[in-house]
């Protein structure tokens, strides 16, 4: 763990160090002269990140305790001038452009074979919507196919390689279609996804693009005839819903926990990451265009 700890930092420290180098020369000020509140940070940027994606990486399913554990006791000599959790905390939210330039710039293989899929991220039970506070305003009301939630909606595109291609966050009364023209931009190939996709709309939009949208048809439409790949490939459309089972279960992605937006979407961004650097394996054999 210790040799990944360091890979990973050293990973972080080079992006970082390239980011600054490109932005320096744009900035208005070098901000020296601004005045600094509060007590020294304690972490560069590439360790609070480094911190993050190791939480989302070791299954703990509490931060602070895996922070005063993990960080302030075991590994104490990698993160000597580690502040205490409610310090670092303040902090967690300076990380989140640096990680979702990361998240963009790790770029998956285009592989001409796409599944598409989205999840519901509820910030509270559906009890205690009238008095949830923290996202007012940004979460909404949405439904699946298990019931009603309040929240966001995590919409993913994978390749057949398991890699998270593109990702965005809406709220939760989106319906699955309406981001999937942005999120499938410059693909081309052919994209599966469950019956919320069905859309002829959206699938013309697709096609103009070079990529062909093949669902499920639904109970009063006709299906469809495809050839014999396309139905093994639209058949092992499940391993979308495997991965993001994956990516919110071991990641611990549980937005009731937050009560701070920017901290909330920092630990999204970060388990995404924490994904795409150790995605599943293939159990079998990757089935070839034919």
């Amino acid at each position: 763990m210790f040799d990944r700890l360091v890979e990973q930092f050293c990973v972080f420290d080079d992006f970082v160090s390239a980011v600054r180098g490109q932005i320096a020369g744009r900035l208005l000020s070098d901000g020296r002269s601004e005045r600094r509140r509060g007590p020294p940070a304690g972490l560069v940027d590439s360790e609070i990140m480094t911190i993050l994606i190791m939480y989302h990486e070791s299954r703990f399913k509490d931060f602070k305790i895996f922070y005063n554990v993990m960080i302030l006791k075991l590994f104490r000599t990698c993160f000597p001038c580690a502040p205490c959790y409610e310090r670092f905390l303040t902090l967690t939210k300076s990380a989140l452009p640096l990680l979702t330039l990361f998240l963009a710039s790790m770029a998956s293989i285009k592989t001409g074979i796409y599944y598409v899929d989205s999840t519901p991220l509820p910030v509270c039970h559906n009890k205690r919507i009238s008095k949830h506070r923290v996202f007012e305003g940004l979460a909404a009301r949405g439904r699946t196919s298990v019931g009603w939630f309040f929240g966001f909606k995590a919409h993913f595109i994978f390749n057949d390689l398991r890699q998270v291609v593109a990702v965005k966050i809406t709220p939760g009364n989106v319906n699955d279609t309406v981001p999937l023209p942005e999120l499938s931009n410059n693909l081309s190939g052919k994209i599966f996804g469950d019956k919320g996709y069905v859309s002829k709309k959206v699938a013309k939009i697709l096609s103009t693009r070079g990529l062909f949208l093949l669902t499920r048809p639904k109970k009063n439409m006709a299906p469809l005839p495809i050839s014999v790949h396309d139905e093994i490939l639209l058949k092992g459309r499940s391993i979308a819903e495997t991965i993001i089972g994956h990516i919110k279960e071991f990641s611990s992605l549980r937005l009731p926990r937050h009560r701070s937006v920017p901290n909330a979407f920092t630990h999204i961004i970060a388990a995404i990451v924490a994904y795409q650097f150790q995605p599943l394996t293939l159990s079998r054999k990757r089935i070839a265009n034919p």
